[in-house]
């Protein structure tokens, strides 16, 4: 285990310098310095979260890592930093995804440049910061001031209703975290510090563990975001640019689904187990109806945005079973979403930026014009499926082999999803990629370009990989996952 190691500071803070570095003195008539500059932002904090993977200790559940120094002294607060095997695959998920986002911009933007790339390398620290934090009040900052980045993304770069979607996605997240915030206060008052896992050994009662479970839940459940709090999702994802719904499916979506292994589950084990078949109805709902609205979509950018809230149904179905499976299934599904539904959205971003459309009725025939892009296209669709070998199978089985375990019938809706996601992922393949050209547009579509292909390409490694050989994955989880289901059997009272 490292102590005072520095490695996730370099993580967090590098991106983060590098985006302000442009913000400061990136001008749009040096366009091409400022995209190289974005993308060696990118590599450098990448680059600083691989002792993350090569020097993480799968045996135990400790936190590793560990970096802790005083920040507020009057409060007992600390910049307090550490990761263990639920969270260590997202700090270099995150920085791996900030990397194909610029690469995704780097012909699409052409006006504030800087400012574009600037926001996507700060957002990326400040999302490592989120899953690296230890202490309540540094999670909080960094919580929150992913906000920031993301409502400019939407907000300036985004799509005719842009400003609407951005208030949207910034006033429900921000409601949803100001009980947190109350509830983040309250454990200071009882504990004397704002160190996460000394909460995890506060002895609460019933009534003050399910006030914190909701507190927690009104925060996070709009995060996933869960049944009947999602409607902010699918406007957001329509008007963000494709940068913008990239990150906001392969990383954002997961802070929700973090914060309930993090904070709900170790802080509140008993009232996370009595209130555990309302989360699993919800999750049941998200799975079944969220799949159902998804299959009368006629905006691409639309279905894949309530095919993510779907997905995320799963995670929390997984996380709110508390068995060894389901929480890992859970994890896993989150990881390979990150690459699935990122690679969708980057190859619905294709399509827009050539025809300018992204109603499936303007398309018809794309592998006539572009069999490179088509085959990528449906091997990801076919991930979405959850196709057995690809990385969207696996989380999936383990969520519905963990459901069966704790019951039969909640299994067997769980498995429904598997028909739907089939069901409207290849109605939209079959409409968009296969059969005759259907009008001048596609007719004139040109297959990728280089970058385009690279950038596909690194992400259906991705998803292959993980898929056939997900046991990296796993086996970094095994230790934390077991002793947090330890820890909530244990409970409290």
């Amino acid at each position: 285990m490292a102590t005072q190691s520095f490695v996730l500071s370099s993580a967090i803070w590098l991106p983060i310098a590098f985006g302000l570095l442009l913000l400061l003195a990136g001008r749009d008539q040096h366009a091409g310095s400022v995209r190289w500059t974005a993308l060696i932002g990118a590599v450098v904090g990448f680059a600083a979260t691989l002792p993350v993977i090569f020097g993480f200790d799968t045996g135990t559940a400790a936190m590793q890592f560990v970096e802790k120094v005083l920040w507020i002294d009057r409060f007992q607060v600390h910049y307090h930093l550490g990761v263990d095997g639920i969270s260590m695959w997202f700090v270099p998920l995150t920085a791996f995804i900030t990397i194909i986002v610029v690469l995704a911009g780097w012909e699409v933007i052409t006006e504030r440049v800087n400012q574009y790339m600037g926001a996507f390398l700060i957002l990326s620290g400040l999302m490592i910061g989120v899953f690296s934090a230890l202490d309540g009040l540094l999670f909080y900052v960094f919580f929150e001031a992913t906000l920031i980045p993301m409502y400019i993304i939407i907000g300036v770069w985004g799509g005719p209703r842009r400003v609407y979607a951005a208030f949207k996605f910034f006033l429900y997240t921000l409601l949803g975290s100001l009980l947190m915030l109350v509830a983040l206060a309250y454990l200071y008052n009882a504990s004397g510090s704002f160190d996460i896992l000394a909460w995890h050994r506060l002895p609460l009662d019933a009534q003050t563990q399910t006030l914190l479970f909701f507190a927690f839940f009104a925060a996070f459940a709009v995060k996933v975001p869960m049944w009947p709090v999602h409607t902010w999702l699918p406007d957001a994802h329509v008007e963000a640019p494709t940068g913008g719904s990239v990150v906001l499916a392969a990383i954002m979506l997961k802070l929700g689904c973090y914060g309930f292994l993090r904070f709900s589950l170790p802080i509140a084990p008993d009232a996370s187990q009595e209130w555990a078949p309302l989360m699993i109805t919800l999750s049941l709902i998200a799975v079944i109806y969220i799949g159902l609205v998804a299959m009368v979509q006629q905006d691409m950018k639309k279905l894949v945005a309530y095919s993510s809230i779907a997905h995320m149904g799963f995670v929390t179905l997984g996380t709110f079973m508390f068995s060894s499976l389901g929480i890992a299934g859970g994890l896993v599904q989150m990881i390979a979403h990150g690459f699935v539904s990122g690679a969708m959205f980057l190859c619905i971003g294709v399509l827009y930026d050539r025809v300018h459309s992204r109603e499936i009725a303007a398309y018809g025939g794309v592998v006539n014009t572009m069999p490179k892009f088509a085959a990528f296209a449906v091997l990801f669709g076919m991930a979405n499926c959850g196709l057995p070998a690809t990385a969207g199978f696996v989380g999936e089985w383990m969520v519905i082999l963990g459901a069966v375990q704790h019951n039969f019938w909640i299994g067997l809706l769980a498995a429904t999803a598997l028909i739907l996601g089939a069901a409207y992922t290849l109605w939209m393949i079959k409409r968009v990629y296969f059969g005759p050209v259907a009008n001048d547009n596609v007719r004139e579509l040109t297959d990728l370009n280089r970058r385009e292909f690279w950038i596909l390409a690194i992400l259906a490694v991705a998803v292959l990989w993980m898929g056939v050989y997900p046991r990296p994955f796993t086996d970094v989880m095994d230790a934390s996952v077991n002793e947090l289901i330890r820890h909530v059997g244990q409970g409290k009272l």
